[in-house]
């Protein structure tokens, strides 16, 4: 199994693909799956500033696009020397799929469940019968 320091360098190669052309921040995500699969993604801009996408729901998309729906942990690595956690959009986005640990170059590991307790997920829709 893909240690922290595996993760937190496949994310550091994903950042490498990242098309950030306006911001000029790009970021890298690599996603552990339960399987031991590592799914990567870089954030991607656009003119149109809102039709980007974030590198952790980049990495979730392809990882769900092949198949996979359960994770152990995600890495991210923005600029060097910038420490960075998943954006709401991104902690909403991959607590669909459960709690997993949350790699953040520069700041200690968590849970994303400490990143967003009380996430909105399925059981609240199961509530009203949808």
């Amino acid at each position: 199994m893909p240690t922290a320091s595996d993760l937190i360098e496949a994310a550091r190669a994903a950042r490498g693909h990242a098309y950030a052309p306006y911001s000029k921040f790009a970021v890298g995500a690599a996603l552990l799956t339960s399987s031991g699969d590592v799914i990567t993604g870089a954030n991607v801009e656009n003119a149109s500033y809102p039709v980007g996408m974030c590198a952790e729901r980049t990495a979730l998309f392809a990882a769900v696009a092949t198949g996979h729906r359960a994770f152990e942990a995600i890495a991210i690595v923005g600029p060097e020397g910038v420490a960075l956690s998943p954006c709401g959009a991104c902690r909403q986005a991959l607590s669909e799929f459960g709690d997993m640990r949350v790699i953040r170059e520069g700041h200690d590991d968590v849970t994303l469940r400490d990143l967003l307790p009380d996430a909105f997920g399925p059981r609240h829709l199961a509530r009203t019968g949808i």
